[in-house]
C-alpha cells in the first residue's frame, strides 16, 4: 500500500473491474482486442491494474454529447 492510502498501489482484476463498474470479462476482453486500460502482466496469470491509469483511462473516454465520441482503437463498432 502506499503511504497515507488504503488503496492498494497495484489493483487486481476483479478490483478494477469493481472500480470501473464492469465485469472482469470485460477487463479481460479489452486485453485481447485492444481500447482497455493500460495493465500490468506481473507473470503468466497474475495480471494488475494501477488506479492512476484507470483514472486516466476513465478520463479519456469522457464526452459531452454523442458527436464527441470517437471509437477507440481496437472497439468493436
Amino acid at each position: 500500500m502506499t503511504e497515507g492510502s488504503r488503496r492498494p498501489a497495484l489493483l487486481t482484476e476483479e478490483q478494477a473491474a469493481k472500480t470501473l463498474g464492469m465485469t472482469a470479462r470485460f477487463l479481460q476482453a479489452r486485453r485481447n482486442r485492444g481500447g482497455g486500460p493500460p495493465y500490468i502482466r506481473v507473470s503468466a496469470r497474475a495480471i494488475r491494474y494501477r488506479a492512476t491509469d484507470l483514472e486516466t483511462w476513465i478520463e479519456s473516454r469522457r464526452c459531452r454529447s454523442t458527436s464527441e465520441y470517437r471509437l477507440q482503437p481496437g472497439e468493436p463498432t
